[in-house]
């Protein structure tokens, strides 16, 4: 009989590649869902409606679970509170839910934003969830996985990004001499099957491989070469994405409808290292950003997301996984 593993965050974008993944590799997946009638995943899928505060959803969750995938997390949020009650409060709860009936394996998905907490709310909140599974390492068998930007096709938060990439003049808001590593949906997927199969505890931060990170003219030349013309980046100065952000946080509290737009979020962005320190967990032919941005525009451009314009996919990324 085939492995039962217990997903929180399944219907996100990171979870439905992690899904796909996992079911391609014949595990059984019960999935914690708000709505399942409106989680739309695949029928294998059982869903046990619930959230993170749910202490009797979770319990049947894990209910005879050989491992848990714990994947959600909140990327916005009102106030700092917001974060911890998700990121810290919601981990110990499924932390403690899987210890309750002895799962073989905890696969905990944070960010590289935790390395980093005093930068923001989200990434302060994100390393205290992972001290609460320090503090179970041993007991749920668990490894940390700490990934930098992902993105691919059906991701919204790197949308802003790859547009600005498909322009000639690209408005980034960042450092010219920043550093940072990538990672391909699909390859964060296969990384936490393999997560599951492995034997590594502790934290590890991973990428996809490319030593030294990127910096933006690593990315502006495969924007370049992907278009088949030049893409020119202009560096914003750090003040004016702040003042749309303070503008946003505003917004945010008048309509209780919080933003990605924060000062949380700036501060991240002009941070000079997000390059993903080497560890024990790597794929052997990960998906390279030249190959990634192409399948990711295509992509985004046939849902509708991105207006047509120059440049092809060549197929090369998504022909060594399944879309």
């Amino acid at each position: 009989m085939s492995r039962i593993i217990a997903m929180t965050g399944a219907t996100g974008f990171a979870g439905r590649h992690a899904v796909a993944e996992l079911l391609q590799q014949g595990y059984r997946l019960r999935a914690l869902v708000r709505d399942p009638a409106n989680a739309a995943l695949p029928a294998a899928v059982e869903a046990v409606t619930g959230d993170l505060a749910d202490a009797a959803a979770l319990a049947r969750l894990v209910a005879g679970a050989d491992g848990v995938i714990h994947l959600a997390g909140a990327l916005t949020a009102l106030d700092r509170d917001g974060y911890f009650r998700v990121n810290e409060q919601g981990t110990r709860a499924v932390a403690d839910a899987a210890l309750a009936v002895g799962v073989r394996r905890f696969v905990h998905i944070s960010s590289l934003a935790a390395r980093e907490p005093q930068l923001s709310g989200y990434g302060a909140s994100k390393r205290a969830g992972e001290e609460v599974v320090r503090g179970q390492m041993a007991a749920l068998n668990a490894i940390v996985i700490r990934p930098p930007a992902v993105y691919g096709p059906g991701d919204r938060g790197t949308l802003p990004l790859i547009k600005e990439l498909t322009r000639p003049i690209a408005a980034i808001p960042g450092l010219p001499q920043a550093r940072f590593s990538l990672i391909h949906g699909r390859d964060l997927a296969r990384l936490i099957a393999m997560a599951l199969e492995s034997d590594l505890q502790g934290v590890h931060e991973v990428s996809d491989g490319k030593p030294g990170g990127y910096g933006w003219a690593d990315l502006v030349a495969a924007a370049s070469a992907f278009r088949g013309a030049p893409v020119r980046p202009i560096f914003l100065p750090r003040a004016i994405p702040s003042m749309v952000a303070g503008v946003a946080e505003g917004i945010s509290r008048l309509t209780g409808k919080p933003s990605m737009v924060n000062r949380g979020k700036i501060a991240e962005l002009y941070h000079p290292d997000w390059v993903a320190r080497p560890g024990g967990l790597a794929l052997p032919d990960p998906i390279a950003f030249p190959l990634g941005l192409a399948e990711t525009v295509t992509w985004y451009r046939k849902a509708g997301w991105l207006p047509q314009g120059p440049g092809t996919d060549t197929r090369t990324a998504s022909s060594r996984t399944s879309q």
